[in-house]
């Protein structure tokens, strides 16, 4: 039971399972937090993660306001093989804007990216578990740092921005722009999962940005999950560095609501954040892919072994003449 327990936790964070390759028996959800995870959601497999935010933005300096809300969707499709992922990120935001001699108000699509993502290594694939110390109590329940865990899985991303309508956000942007991301995974036994996305957005036009997102998330039971994550971003009009916390919640295998809340640490603008969303996967036509060791087997060679231990075996449970006639 325990291990049945161990699975499914993994599986609510983000992760994929010793036995299959990249569909998890949970849902494996990018939210409630802004980073992408190595895995895809596995071939075949269709997922809608969308949500309403609320936000709240000041700047000093130029001495604007603007409040409003939004909202957001990720399209995940699982295409050709078990590493590989489409996707669709939009996101819609209206606000009412006021500064020195404006006060109106703004809408429109604040991002539209259409990307696709590869599982570039996979640590657990062709994973063996460690074998029990026949020898040692000790040395089996033990809590010693297991080093393998450092190396994580790795993914590509490549995307392209479009710019739909008139984007008052960011009304000189270019009508489409590439983004390129690095993607790492790790995980620390069957309740830590850390992601860092390492990202160039909208490369190649005035909004060219440099950006970190760093998740660290913790499986408290096999329903609740939480999240702390770091957002670093670098352009020559905007540098800043955000902070998100927030939870999500398992209602069933392929349903997950979540609730965060984000702030900065600036005033050029300051920025609040929060929001709820609703995760749902669509898995009917999936097959289950098992992950086979690589490595041959000598069959003639197992023969050998077995006909020996048959031998030893046969040698001992034979009766000794005088137990026969004691």
């Amino acid at each position: 039971m325990q291990k049945v327990k161990a699975l499914l936790l993994i599986g609510f964070l983000m992760s994929s399972t010793y036995q299959f390759a990249q569909y998890t028996d949970i849902i494996n959800s990018n939210r409630p937090g802004k980073s992408q995870s190595a895995f895809s959601v596995g071939k075949t497999v269709f997922q809608a993660e969308g949500g309403i935010f609320g936000i709240r933005e000041k700047h000093d300096l130029a001495r604007y306001q603007a409040n409003g809300f939004g909202s957001e969707l990720s399209v995940r499709y699982g295409a050709f093989f078990e590493q590989f992922e489409m996707m669709l990120d939009m996101q819609y935001q209206y606000d009412w804007y006021q500064a020195p001699l404006i006060d109106d108000t703004r809408g429109g699509f604040k991002q539209m990216t259409f990307g696709a993502k590869y599982l570039v290594y996979d640590p657990f694939k062709n994973l063996r578990e460690d074998k029990p110390n026949l020898y040692s109590w000790n040395a089996n329940h033990s809590s010693k740092f297991n080093w393998k865990q450092l190396i994580p899985a790795v993914a590509l991303y490549a995307g392209l921005n479009i710019k739909v309508g008139n984007n008052p956000f960011y009304p000189d942007d270019s009508f489409i722009s590439p983004k390129a991301m690095l993607i790492t995974q790790n995980h620390f036994g069957t309740k830590w999962v850390f992601v860092n996305n390492v990202y160039f957005d909208k490369l190649f036009t005035d909004y060219q940005a440099l950006g970190v997102v760093s998740t660290l998330t913790r499986g408290f039971n096999m329903r609740w999950s939480g999240f702390l994550e770091f957002q670093g971003i670098k352009s020559d009009l905007y540098a800043d560095y955000l902070f998100r916390v927030g939870a999500a919640y398992l209602i069933k295998e392929n349903i997950q609501i979540d609730a965060s809340i984000s702030k900065n640490v600036k005033d050029t603008p300051e920025i609040l954040y929060g929001g709820v969303g609703l995760s749902w996967r669509f898995d009917q036509n999936y097959e289950k892919v098992y992950l086979r060791s690589t490595k041959p087997v000598d069959k003639e060679k197992g023969k050998d072994k077995k006909s020996k231990k048959d031998k030893k075996k046969k040698r001992k449970d034979a009766v000794e003449p005088e137990e026969l006639n004691p």
